[in-house]
């Protein structure tokens, strides 16, 4: 009697289980709205709208019910650019699996290499330390807006609001926060790196032109072919300085616990025509650092100088050219100069280029704002700089570029030539030894013609031609000289 009291209690009043009667009816009105909230979304709601919706409803549903922790990478904080959001689109791009139904492919402006993201909605399943992270990228477009892009004075309209999510288990949180941020950090750095394209840098018209909020400077690819392989210098110094260049960018560390500025400088000298400038093309290229060519008689005074040494970018290479003849170096002050060469302006002291200015932004306090820097200096007469220009921790390393060695020569044929030996190049080399000729010259001479014998012969005949020239020189002087001394010896 008892149970069936328990029975009866169990499935009277609000317990008691719904007959079928009730449940088919509300299961089908159920369906039926269900199906109608389908069409409607599908018929009424924008494509971009109803994707944005269902995520949400996703995103509560997993954080609900599951646990898992999202991590949102905006775009931008605010107006100013999030540099983790550029770092997970290079981090991600080689992680693309195969099966991914949408790819964005472009190539930036003056870049030479294609870059890949993903396509809004799309998902990667990415594995750090055995922990498993879901990214997928979101995209959503906005009234058009202006946001902060690298020059102030020049906005970004944005048209559209990107972000990332991520999604792991919520006890991974500390792990991912630091250790995962900063492996995509570190691998986004190699990454791009990998798929820099080498500028060259000059100063930027709007500068000179004094337009408000122009850059400082402006850029071209750097194509330049020149390598360590293919220069006509030396064996053992080509060696010599690149085994220092290989310890200057390895020894981040050791600067930083000597106390120095993370930079080297660099001294090349000799006369023209001997491969100054290919051989910072050269370094260019084995480093993979970019060029700034800084001309100094276009610089108005100490403080543009200092601004264009600071909108300088990292891992890259300042030069400049024939400094003996860029100014007029004094132990104050040198020639002032501007942009419109209007000689009222000398007269103030802040459009005046000082040596100790230069020296400044050489070793001094400012010499410290960027990293992993080298600073080259060329000059066809060593002797005409000045001795502050040249003491170690400026110039660290003097490399003197000579006239064309046969250790030269035989690098020149190797590349016009494809040779490695010739009976000629015996007299040739001999030649070179009591000839000033240039590899310039020599390149030149070689590309005549493409038969070997042809260009080495006329090699020979245009060294012993330059010497012809430079006996007949010298035989007038020693013939006045000659009888300078018997006029002498009469009197």
């Amino acid at each position: 009697m008892s149970s069936e009291k328990k029975s009866t209690t169990f499935f009277n009043g609000t317990n008691r289980i719904p007959s079928a009667k009730v449940i088919f009816p509300a299961a089908a009105s159920v369906a039926a709205s269900a199906m109608l909230l389908r069409t409607f979304s599908r018929e009424v709601v924008p494509h971009e709208l109803r994707d944005y919706i269902f995520s949400k409803i996703k995103n509560f549903l997993v954080s609900t019910f599951f646990s898992e922790l999202t991590l949102v990478l905006d775009e931008y904080d605010g107006l100013n650019p999030n540099h983790l959001f550029k770092a997970a689109e290079l981090y991600l791009e080689p992680t693309i699996p195969p099966g991914t139904k949408r790819i964005r492919v472009t190539m930036p402006k003056k870049e030479g290499k294609i870059s890949l993201s993903l396509e809004k909605n799309e998902e990667i399943i990415d594995n750090f330390n055995g922990v498993q992270v879901k990214w997928r990228f979101f995209s959503k477009p906005i009234p058009a807006k202006y946001m902060q892009g690298s020059n102030p004075y020049n906005p970004v309209i944005k048209t559209e609001i990107r972000f990332f999510e991520l999604r792991f288990h919520k006890k991974h949180k500390e792990m991912i926060l630091k250790d995962y941020m900063q492996h995509i950090l570190t691998k986004a750095k190699e990454l791009k790196e990998k798929k820099k394209t080498l500028k060259l840098f000059t100063l930027s018209y709007d500068r000179m032109s004094g337009i408000r909020g122009g850059d400082m400077w402006q850029s071209v690819n750097l194509d330049h072919p020149a390598t360590f392989q293919t220069l006509a210098m030396d064996s053992e110094l080509k060696n010599k300085m690149m085994d220092d260049l290989e310890r200057f960018v390895k020894r981040k560390e050791y600067y930083k616990k000597v106390g120095k500025a993370w930079k080297r400088g660099y001294l090349l000298f000799g006369p023209p025509g001997t491969g100054k400038s290919r051989l910072i093309a050269a370094m260019a290229n084995y480093l993979n650092f970019d060029i700034y060519d800084l001309e100094l008689t276009d610089i108005r005074g100490n403080s543009e100088l200092r601004k264009l040494l600071i909108s300088t970018g990292n891992k890259s290479i300042l030069v400049v050219e024939d400094i003996d003849c860029s100014l007029e170096l004094r132990d104050k002050i040198a020639r002032a100069s501007n942009s419109f060469r209007d000689p009222r302006m000398q007269q103030y002291p802040q459009y005046q280029l000082t040596l100790s200015g230069l020296l400044n932004f050489i070793d001094g306090l400012w010499s410290s704002c960027g990293d992993e820097r080298i600073i080259v200096f060329t000059t066809n007469h060593k002797d005409k700089l000045d001795p502050a220009l040249l003491r170690p921790g400026r110039m660290d390393m003097h490399i003197h570029m000579s006239y064309c060695t046969p250790c030269g020569f035989k690098k020149l044929a190797s590349n016009y030539l494809e040779i490695q030996e010739h009976p000629l190049f015996l007299q040739i080399e001999e030649l070179l030894k009591i000839t000033q000729v240039t590899p310039a010259q020599v390149g030149e001479q070689l590309m005549k013609d493409e038969e070997p014998e042809i260009v080495l012969q006329g090699l020979i005949e245009f060294l012993e031609r330059l010497n012809l020239e430079k006996v007949k020189k010298l035989q007038p002087n020693e013939s006045q000289a000659a009888e300078g001394g018997v006029r002498i010896k009469s009197q």
